[in-house]
């Protein structure tokens, strides 16, 4: 018997030992690859930082940690650029125009004449969405009033210049709008009475929020994350663009799904009950020089999502979304992203558990945190 077993061992190996070997070519062929390409890159790296021309070449011969950037921004553009002759457009570019005449409106001194090189396409993206939405309120009223207000304002205190008068006869001469108008023009701000919550009670409301890893079984309800939401909508965005959206899991299986794309949720991401991925859009941008607004408006609407989460009751934990190609695509299915939309953080959500702990979490001092001038 025990000869019967050893023949029966052997055989399985015999067996086997070409996909041992085989294995073991891979193994060794990509340890090899690793480690030359860890030499290499040590001599490369050196001589690419010398200056931008090399480390261009650097990214398109050694490297392709930047080729989904590039073809982002790449989309973005094209993205733009149709935006500009179709229903949506506007949107984006509306929202920035405006914001540009407001500032114009409020500045001091006001000039007399200003906004001539986009009031014009300011006035075209108003004109094509009132022609393709009208008067449905439901989907674009709140952002036409403001237009509407903005644009009369405009027209009624700048002198005559030949675009602005162009421009200012094409306005009136539209039918006005019917769903009323609030005045959505700049505004001086009540500073007499102070705002209703005190430093002390800012600050321990940032103490209170932690990174919270342990949720009890617990439906949120979808009206709590709703007004975070609307309330990280009053965030600071660059030219009022917005260029973010708060993309809300709570349906189990999806859960379990996304929760796994991003790293650092090994061992609580079965208990996290509600997700969030906020998603950045470059296509509000035709420049290169703008393609990281995304992330510093995103983060900035997040920050005020979170706070709003725990003043609620709430708990939440930020998870770092790593540029990592596998990841990527991962998420470009999950969620279904178009190629110029880029994930900027992900965050569980859920009602903290009493008997789970948070990391202490040491914070900087405040020299250490700043310097004047």
């Amino acid at each position: 018997m025990a000869i019967l077993a050893k023949n029966q061992i052997s055989k399985g190996s015999s067996v086997s030992l070409p996909r041992r070997i085989a294995r073991g070519v891979r193994r060794s062929l990509v340890w090899l690859f690793v480690r030359v390409h860890s030499s290499l890159d040590a001599v490369f790296v050196p001589l690419a930082a010398r200056c931008r021309w090399l480390s261009s070449l650097y990214y398109v011969m050694w490297s392709r940690d930047f080729a989904r950037e590039h073809q982002a921004m790449l989309k973005a553009r094209l993205s733009y650029a149709r935006d500009l002759h179709s229903p949506r457009a506007g949107f984006a570019l509306l929202r920035r125009s405006v914001h540009r005449l407001e500032k114009g409106l409020l500045m001091r001194p006001r000039r007399e004449v200003f906004g001539v090189t986009y009031i014009e396409e300011a006035l075209k993206c108003y004109e094509l969405i009132r022609k393709t939405h009208g008067d449905d309120r439901s989907k674009c009223s709140s952002e036409l009033n403001w237009a509407h207000d903005v644009m009369k304002k405009y027209f009624e205190v700048t002198a005559s210049h030949e675009v602005i008068d162009r421009c200012r006869k094409r306005f009136a001469a539209l039918p006005p709008v019917c769903w009323g108008s609030g005045q959505k023009v700049p505004y001086k701000r009540d500073l007499e009475k102070g705002p209703s919550i005190s430093y002390d009670d800012f600050m321990a409301l940032a103490v209170r929020r932690r990174s919270v890893r342990w949720f009890l079984p617990k439906s949120v309800d979808r009206e709590v994350i709703d007004r975070a939401v609307t309330l990280a909508g009053q965030s600071p965005s660059a030219c009022n663009r917005q260029p973010f959206s708060f993309r809300i899991f709570d349906e189990p299986e999806l859960v379990k799904k996304v929760i796994k794309l991003p790293m650092g949720t090994s061992g609580f991401a079965e208990n996290v009950p509600v997700v969030a991925v906020v998603v950045g859009k470059i296509g509000n941008y035709s420049k290169e020089r703008d393609r990281h607004l995304i992330y510093i408006d995103g983060s900035l609407a997040t920050m005020a999502f979170l706070f709003a989460l725990e003043s609620q009751g709430l708990s939440t934990c930020c998870i770092n979304w790593p540029d990592i190609e596998e990841r990527e695509v991962g998420m470009d299915h999950a969620l279904g992203l178009a190629p110029d939309e880029r994930p900027i953080i992900c965050i569980a959500i859920g009602h903290p558990d009493p008997d789970g702990k948070v990391a202490y979490s040491d914070k900087k001092s405040i020299d250490d945190l700043r310097q004047y001038n």
